[in-house]
């Protein structure tokens, strides 16, 4: 069973840039596909970005490309998603999940196909 953690959350403002981070613990991380979804009240949950196994593949939402990038680091058991320019549209709860069944080449990262999720880290852009 895998634990994942957010943080880096908080209230910025629009145009500043914020990195938030996942931890995992309890289980074999580098053997996880680990993505980011966000959702806002009243809204479908969305996919934003996700990072394969070995850090080499990485899939993101139309709506994010240029603005946002994520990365892992196997050894820390930790992944973080940057976010550059912030808008006011990106307020919302940020998740991090993590999934064994999805396979390489980023095929479905974009899905629900995902075991785990952390609690989300709350992030709100003024403007």
């Amino acid at each position: 069973q895998v634990q994942l953690v957010e943080s880096g959350g908080g209230l910025v403002q629009a145009g500043d840039s914020l990195t938030l981070s996942c931890v995992a613990s309890g289980g074999a991380f580098s053997i996880y596909v680990l993505a980011w979804f966000r959702k806002v009240p009243g809204e479908e949950r969305e996919f934003v970005a996700a990072v394969g196994r070995d850090g080499g593949t990485t899939v993101y939402a139309d709506s994010v490309k240029g603005r946002f990038t994520i990365s892992r680091d196997n050894a820390k058991n930790a992944g973080n998603l940057q976010i550059h320019s912030l808008e006011p549209e990106d307020s919302a709860i940020y998740y991090c999940a993590a999934s064994h069944r999805l396979p390489i080449g980023g095929r479905g990262w974009s899905g629900d196909r995902y075991d785990y999720w952390g609690q989300g880290t709350r992030v709100t852009v003024s403007s």
